[in-house]
């Protein structure tokens, strides 16, 4: 025999109809929501990234004549296609990195406690401006400043020194980092501001308290911290610089091999109009994207695993 303490019991935890109604009702809302705001993305996502991508595989395996051939991505191992990725790899890890060096330093000493009044606020503005100021304008404002007739170069002639007899080009890689760095330093200081942000100070003052100097806060607190936020920045500038297109191609007018060039070329019928050769090239930028992202999965793994040691 059932007691009747437990029948009522049982008769309380059960739901209510019109509870159940409401639970259902506001599920139904969440997932009208959901679809509304969630359903355009992945619409956009599937429509713009996924089908060009699934398009150049297919194309990059398609003969000219149909049928299945490697003839096109085999041509990835010819010597000029892979001179060309290793400048767009060399040029992108080298522009990455003084981007996310004096992007990161910049943001530090800009926006930090002690920053002068103003000074966030302006640095934060010329970086959202000066972060998409590329192609043939920034190819034209280097040319005009620090190109061999440039206003810099001839001003430093006046005064005996020649950096075009001492090695400088500014159409060769080097001048290439000098001149991505120019929109790099602000993406980084763009990207890397939220993660200082997140420094307490709390943490530097404890740190200060047990003894710790500067050095030992920024080595076992700071950067541990920051590390995570400072290789996600730096993959983005990797991949910023490594599809960079127009200012190149404006400053040396396709003579620097670089993929992007490349690729233009054997589309526009500069060298050979083969669109199947550009979308293998195309998908071996996929590629060095894919690795470069799986290794920092794999260093973030590492890192996130010593953190919380």
């Amino acid at each position: 025999m059932v007691e009747t303490g437990q029948v009522l019991t049982a008769a309380t935890a059960r739901p209510a109809p019109w509870q159940l109604s409401a639970a259902g009702r506001r599920a139904r809302a969440a997932t009208v929501a959901t679809a509304l705001f969630v359903g355009p993305f992945l619409l956009y996502v599937t429509a713009f990234l996924v089908l060009p991508a699934l398009r150049l595989l297919t194309q990059a395996f398609s003969g000219a004549k149909g049928g299945v051939t490697l003839q096109y991505v085999a041509e990835l191992a010819e010597p000029q296609v892979l001179h060309a990725f290793a400048n767009s790899i060399l040029l992108s890890a080298f522009s990455a990195l003084v981007g996310l060096i004096v992007g990161g330093l910049t943001a530090y000493f800009a926006m930090g406690p002690n920053a002068p009044r103003g000074l966030r606020s302006f640095v934060t503005t010329f970086s959202a401006v000066a972060a998409n100021f590329a192609g043939v304008p920034l190819a034209f404002a280097f040319i005009a400043t620090l190109g061999s007739l440039g206003m810099i170069t001839v001003w430093l002639k006046q005064w005996g020194i020649d950096i075009y007899a001492a090695g400088f080009s500014l159409y060769s890689l080097s001048g290439m980092v000098l001149v991505y760095a120019y929109f790099q330093i602000p993406l980084m200081l763009i990207v890397i501001a939220p993660a200082l942000e997140g420094l307490r100070r709390e943490w530097r003052e404890a740190a200060e308290n047990l003894g710790a100097s500067a050095g030992d806060y920024w080595r076992h607190v700071g950067l541990p911290i920051l590390l995570p936020s400072l290789l996600s920045a730096y993959i983005l500038l990797f991949g910023n610089a490594f599809s960079a297109y127009a200012t190149p191609y404006a400053l040396t007018s396709g003579s620097l091999a670089l993929v992007p060039i490349e690729i233009s070329n054997v589309l526009s019928g500069n060298v050979m109009l083969a669109p199947q050769t550009g979308a293998a090239l195309s998908i071996g930028m996929i590629v060095v994207m894919v690795v470069v992202m799986a290794l920092y999965a794999v260093i973030a793994r590492r890192v996130n695993r010593w953190g919380r040691r």
